[in-house]
């Protein structure tokens, strides 16, 4: 089981879950003018990418996911086994064959070889250039987004709709179990306390058996106060999720397929409930600012605290609600809108929302309040330097800004598109101050690789890596990332 906080950054799910679907290898098949024909291995393999390559091994230069393409200049019939197999280690999502020039037809062994490996082979027809497969991959990932992205927006306006209805906790599960294709649930917090037996304020969609059950239950114990916003599992087919909604309250999720905009759907209910189901009055902060506007002292109109300053802006994601809902999920009506963003004041530790990006300050009492808003403005700027959902104020001083946990939870969304290879291979380059040669020899690849990763780690950071500012910030992720709490960064 794993538990994973919400990346509002990267789209729809945890950190590294990409917004923009994969192609289907069967969608490329239907594809008629291609004339594409399917050999051997999976017709619902899924395809990232395109690469062609008449090398007799291109594994060294694949990050996994692509279809690769090829001539089989390189290829003989012995050497079929071999090829199909470095490529399926290599995590490629399929081979495209094109007969001739070189091969008149498809090489016997290579079908037989790519079935055992389960690697998809497809025969590319004399006819159809790579370009155009590459040119169709494109376009069917760019279809598939903008199906999801109004998806995401169709649903986001069914929730809404739903939480106006005069019955709106059990019309929210409801549109949300529709939308996701599975059931969904607020546990009482009882259901998430240790060892406690299962209990649903409300629940919607069809019941999952028996051992599911237990396992969203566990789950949903991971998202209890003081622990991660969200967890995500897996049981068999069945796909769980688990989202802290306040209270100790938690909304649980169990359906058999997960798509890219699952979990933004899932954020924008998880907010909804959260505003629905507040059970703090607001009555008392709202007497608090008459006190404090009569007044004018904040000291004596506010609770002791602590109290953290928030500052937040839009991140850009589809927003599910406004101010007031952003305020209501962090138990708060003390807000202040303005000109592109908002301030708030709570005595709850802020978490990450999903659309926004949140600067905290430090806890403070009533009468730090004009400390704690600097804090909180100038945690915002580097919330959004850093491209991450939630910055917290630090100390002062070089050791303040390398705190473990903050440090950790900045590396992470920074450095969320990488995968491992692309984030061991950047480490290593910028251990060996840019080399190419330095860094292949270190890591046993060919420099080339060196160079492919390199860039693809750039355009997935969208950062210029010859920017010694952004080399530094990135060093400076790449020493807490990969590491557990007790290794020293």
């Amino acid at each position: 089981m794993t538990a994973a906080p919400l990346d509002p950054e990267h789209g729809s799910g945890p950190a590294g879950e990409p917004l923009t679907p994969t192609v289907l290898l069967d969608g490329l098949l239907a594809e008629r003018a291609l004339g594409l024909r399917h050999l051997a291995g999976p017709r619902t393999a899924e395809v990232h990418g395109v690469h062609a390559s008449e090398m007799a091994d291109p594994s060294p230069y694949l990050l996994g996911g692509e279809l690769l393409l090829t001539a089989g200049a390189a290829l003989t019939e012995a050497g079929a086994d071999a090829y199909a197999g470095r490529l399926a280690r290599a995590g490629a999502a399929a081979l495209g064959f094109g007969v001739t020039p070189v091969h008149e037809v498809v090489p016997p062994g290579l079908a037989g070889a790519c079935e055992r490996y389960g690697l998809s082979l497809v025969e590319v027809p004399p006819g159809t250039p790579f370009t155009a497969v590459a040119r169709t991959v494109g376009r069917l990932a760019a279809e598939a987004r903008t199906r999801e992205l109004r998806r995401v927006a169709e649903a986001q306006q069914a929730l809404a709709a739903a939480a106006a209805r005069p019955d709106p906790v059990p019309a929210v599960l409801s549109r949300l179990a529709a939308s996701l294709g599975g059931w969904a649930a607020l546990l009482a917090p009882a259901a998430t306390a240790p060892a406690a037996p299962a209990a649903a304020t409300a629940a919607a969609g069809t019941a999952p058996g028996g051992d599911v059950l237990d396992a969203v239950y566990a789950l949903a114990r991971r998202v209890a106060p003081g622990s991660a916003a969200t967890a995500t599992d897996s049981l068999g087919a069945g796909r769980l999720a688990a989202y802290a909604v306040g209270g100790g309250r938690v909304l649980a999720l169990a359906t058999t397929v997960r798509t890219p905009g699952d979990h933004t759907i899932a954020s924008i209910a998880a907010v909804l409930l959260t505003l629905l189901t507040a059970d703090r009055p607001a009555g008392a902060e709202a007497a608090a600012l008459t006190r404090l506007l009569l007044d004018g002292d904040p000291a004596a109109a506010l609770p002791g605290g602590p109290w953290y300053a928030v500052h937040a802006r839009g991140s850009g994601e589809p927003q599910a609600l406004d101010a007031q809902a952003l305020a209501a999920a962090l138990g708060t009506v003390l807000l202040d809108p303005h000109e592109g963003g908002v301030r708030l004041l709570t005595d709850r530790e802020p978490a990450a929302q999903p659309g926004w990006r949140l600067g905290v300050s430090a806890p403070a009492a009533p009468s730090g309040l004009g400390t704690a808003d600097a804090q909180a403005a100038r945690a915002l700027r580097r919330a959004e330097a850093a491209r991450t959902a939630l910055a917290h104020h630090t100390d002062p001083g070089f050791a303040g800004l390398v705190g473990e946990a903050e440090a950790r939870a900045h590396a992470e969304a920074l450095l969320g598109p990488l995968s491992p290879a692309l984030r061991e291979t950047l480490r290593g380059w910028l251990g060996h101050h840019g080399s190419w040669d330095r860094t292949a020899a270190a890591l046993g690849v060919h420099r080339n690789t060196v160079r492919q990763r390199v860039g693809r780690a750039a355009e997935l950071l969208d950062r210029n890596l010859d920017d010694p500012d952004v080399r530094m910030e990135l060093w400076f992720a790449l020493r807490f990332t990969g590491r557990g709490p007790d290794q020293p960064g």
